[in-house]
């Protein structure tokens, strides 16, 4: 079957040009099982790269060193090789806060990480801070790893120490984010079917359980600002040729479910909210990326990666299409999904077709960089790929839009005393 729909020219699509690559060690002996390189995560403050390596490992890396050493060495960099080393930076006081590589041993299978950091915030959300054991302060950068076992390891990213293991789940952690608020609320979702809601400020203290999924929970990302959830899963089994939903929305103050959005036919593996909060994306292994309003639960785009589309009764799709994973540039214009089909796609917001590809076998994960330039891909042997991302200016249109939609939801925006075009454009149906 062909890659792209039909009508496309494959011949027009441009290659995204290769940044580097940092391949993961492989020792003699080493079990090809294990080294998955299941998430990867840019800092907030762009500081740092981190990706599991497989095998407990994770390793941490200054991400401006990083991108020297593929301008000075070519796009390769072994990880473990001595002349590519990063360098090492002293661990004495006034070193505290300059990024230094490290490797950390989690002492479990590592299957999410994710950073957090602590900014001033207008109202927090612990009390009687002062009786705690640590003190979060607006310069704090800490990496949580969510391993097989079920527990949840905190460590300080500028020295490497654990700072707090959280034990609640009991089956294996398979994603991890933080609120972008700065307050150090942390939400991991795991294969035991729920979310946990941590408060790192409050020495992990485990302040909700969600429930609703009723079977593992793939992914979970917050928007914006920090006041929804969306949560997406594995499929329960048909029952009358009903699909039990798997994408849920969920109410960040109240801890209430809002809506449960329905169209994919098979397990939604990812997702990931726009800048503005006004746009959801979710992969699934039905071969399709979908782009959601999350506040009425419409699907406003659908990006396929099977031509032509899996009929109804093969709605699951084909194993060689699934989409792995999903992530919203910094610009709010593109996309990028990555799936079984060896190939990584980037996809504008009003476009149904790729606007650029690249080459990649076994790819697992994909995330944007902070300031959106670099797209990272982790593979099934523990290495991460690099690519430039589509470079374009947002109209003045799209950022009147996306300032906009920050501050406004759908159910506001329609009420606007705007020509209805300029609603459909603000609304994101244009």
């Amino acid at each position: 079957m062909a890659s792209f729909p039909p009508r496309v020219n494959e011949k027009e699509i441009v290659r995204s040009r290769t940044i580097g690559e940092l391949l993961a060690p492989a020792a003699p002996f080493d079990k090809k099982c294990g080294r998955e390189n299941w998430t990867v995560a840019f800092a907030p403050d762009g500081s740092y790269f981190a990706w599991s390596q497989g095998h407990r490992t994770v390793k941490l890396v200054p991400w401006s060193q990083c991108l020297k050493n593929f301008l000075l060495h070519g796009t390769k960099n072994i990880t473990n090789s001595s002349g590519l080393r990063l360098s090492r930076q002293n661990s004495d006081g006034g070193q505290k806060n300059k990024p230094r590589e490290h490797i950390i041993d989690c002492g479990d299978i590592v299957w999410s990480l994710a950073f957090g950091s602590s900014v001033p915030e207008k109202q927090s959300r612990c009390v009687n801070i002062e009786w705690h054991r640590f003190r979060f302060g607006q310069d704090q950068l800490l990496l949580a790893t969510g391993l097989n076992s079920g527990h949840i390891k905190i460590w300080d990213v500028y020295t490497g120490k654990l700072l707090l293991n959280l034990v609640d789940h009991t089956e294996m952690v398979r994603d991890l984010t933080f609120a972008p608020d700065g307050s150090l609320i942390l939400v991991s979702a795991s294969r035991d079917k729920t979310l946990r809601v941590w408060d790192l400020k409050d020495d992990g203290n485990m302040m909700k359980v969600l429930r609703g999924h009723q079977n593992w929970v793939y992914s979970c990302a917050f928007s914006p600002d920090s006041s929804m959830l969306c949560s997406v899963g594995a499929s329960k089994a048909v029952v009358a040729a009903i699909l039990v939903c798997t994408v849920f929305l969920w109410n960040m103050d109240k801890y209430t479910m809002i809506r449960k959005l329905e169209g994919h036919h098979h397990d939604v593996v990812a997702c990931d909210f726009s800048p503005d909060g006004a746009l959801l994306a979710t992969a699934s292994y039905d071969t399709r990326v979908y782009i959601w309003d999350p506040h009425t639960g419409a699907i406003l785009m659908e990006f396929g990666h099977l031509f032509p589309p899996p009929t109804p009764i093969f709605a699951g799709g084909a194993n060689d299409r699934w989409v792995r994973s999903v992530s919203f540039s910094h610009d709010g214009l593109h996309v990028a999904s990555l799936a079984d089909d060896k190939m990584v796609r980037f996809w504008r917001i009003d476009e149904d077709y790729p606007v650029q590809v690249a080459p990649l076998s076994n790819g697992l994960c994909c995330a944007f960089s902070t300031d959106g330039s670099v797209l990272a891909a982790g593979t099934h042997d523990g290495s991460v790929y690099f690519w430039a991302t589509p470079r374009q200016v947002p109209s003045l249109q799209h950022l009147c839009r996306m300032s906009i939609r920050r501050v406004m939801p759908t159910q506001e925006v329609q009420e606007l005393p705007v020509p209805s075009k300029v609603l459909e454009f603000l609304s994101y149906r244009l």
